[in-house]
């Protein structure tokens, strides 16, 4: 708690900066960020598996940094594409000493292959945009889980056969209207695009 307390601190100044939440998330940041973060840890139905985490897009440290708060042993690899993001999430885990975590300035798309225990992001990108940059971070032992709005149940619905999963929707403890995407890629890929007829990629060429 007192690692979640300086964090919050250390938010707040630094929003005064640079804009990492919405000031009108400043009064509720306990309900609209701490505690929609951890609970991740407790959302999944089962264990979570030990080892590396990873949270993509994390933005002003939601929710990867909070669960490095909750679990300083375990290392937390925190990416996001922004600059003055990623400066101050090294200097807030400097200053909280949370020594496992690593922060990477870069898009998703251009990280090195790496496979991690658990997969995070919270309203970084539509599912299936999601899983095809990331699905190579992922065994089947990996757990993902992804914060989500109200659309969260559709997006699991809309996902496409060729991706083979065992993901559910969990109900998020703080806002009653949104979901936690819970669950494994099993494996599988985006679908392909369909192929233009030969007509139509002329037309397409001539435009």
């Amino acid at each position: 708690m007192a690692r979640l307390d300086r964090l919050v601190e250390l938010l707040v100044a630094e929003n005064e900066r640079q804009n990492l939440i919405a000031r009108g998330t400043i009064p509720m940041v306990w309900q609209r960020h701490i505690v929609d973060s951890a609970q991740l840890l407790t959302v999944p139905r089962e264990t979570l598996p030990k080892g590396a985490w990873l949270d993509l897009g994390t933005g002003a440290g939601f929710p990867g940094l909070v669960i490095a708060a909750l679990q300083p042993q375990r290392p937390v690899t925190l990416v996001d594409s922004r600059r003055l993001r990623t400066e101050w999430l090294a200097r807030a885990a400097a200053e909280l000493g949370l020594s496992q975590v690593n922060v990477v300035l870069s898009r998703v798309e251009d990280l090195p292959d790496q496979t991690y225990a658990v997969l995070s992001a919270r309203a970084f990108a539509p599912l299936d945009k999601l899983l095809t940059i990331s699905s190579r971070f992922s065994t089947p032992e990996t757990m993902w889980l992804l914060p989500k709005g109200a659309k969260a149940a559709q997006e699991v619905a809309i996902l496409p056969e060729t991706w083979r999963h065992v993901f559910h929707v969990e109900q998020s403890l703080t806002d009653p209207a949104a979901g936690v995407i819970a669950g494994r890629l099993l494996g599988g890929h985006p679908p392909k695009p369909a192929r233009q007829s030969g007509a139509a990629s002329q037309r397409g060429s001539r435009r």
